[in-house]
């Protein structure tokens, strides 16, 4: 289930500009070049739509992620930001009108950030570091041909980082992975693994694995 609330500190805000509209954006997540991979932005109606449709046009609008809230953007941090190629065609938005000031609110994502999502590479959306290897297990488990034991999480999570399968995301108001497991580097990790004695397998249901 994707989340859709995170915590935001009030400096972090951002507005983002597209198509000659802008809006409030509290929570993003993007790669090192321009990839934009989720948005969150607050703002009129009319304002998060045509964001929305500027963004996945081919070619897309210009735009650009700047420092401060909309009406207030400070000068300096201005990112330019489009939609990647390989995502083309698994975007999707929720859009929900907030009761108490009478604005809106906007979701913007692959459907890669999908736990049920048909596809083995997937983002990932996390509410804190500590939440990232668990979800990433849940995720990595569904799309595996192997069984991956729940106690093998952090384990997982950490060669996943060495490797290059998981690539943190530079973001505000989430923590963002882009996650391309190769299923088989991960039989051979595991297989090393389980024989060296760094992770055993559960002998029954009711028995944890560990990982040494």
């Amino acid at each position: 289930m994707l989340a859709t609330q995170f915590d935001i500190n009030p400096e972090d805000l951002y507005t983002i500009n597209a198509g000659g509209f802008s809006a409030t954006v509290d929570a993003f997540a993007r790669d090192d070049t321009e990839g934009l991979w989720f948005l969150s932005m607050v703002g009129s109606q009319t304002a998060l739509k045509a964001i929305w449709a500027s963004l996945l046009k081919q070619p897309p609008d210009s735009a650009h992620l700047i420092r401060g809230a909309d009406g207030m953007a400070l000068s300096g941090g201005y990112k330019r930001c489009v939609v990647p190629h390989e995502t083309i065609g698994t975007w999707t938005t929720k859009i929900a009108r907030l009761p108490v000031s009478g604005g809106w609110h906007a979701l913007v994502y692959t459907r890669t950030a999908e736990y049920a999502f048909e596809r083995d590479d997937f983002l990932l959306l996390a509410q804190s570091e500590e939440d990232a290897p668990a979800l990433h297990h849940r995720f990595l488990d569904k799309r595996s041909p192997l069984p991956l034991h729940r106690s093998w999480a952090d384990w997982l999570w950490r060669k996943g980082l060495r490797n290059g399968a998981i690539v943190p995301l530079r973001s505000v108001g989430v923590f963002a992975y882009r996650c391309k497991p190769n299923a088989e580097w991960l039989k051979e990790d595991l297989s090393e693994a389980v024989a060296s004695g760094r992770l055993t397998l559960p002998k029954n249901d009711g028995e944890e694995a560990t990982d040494g």
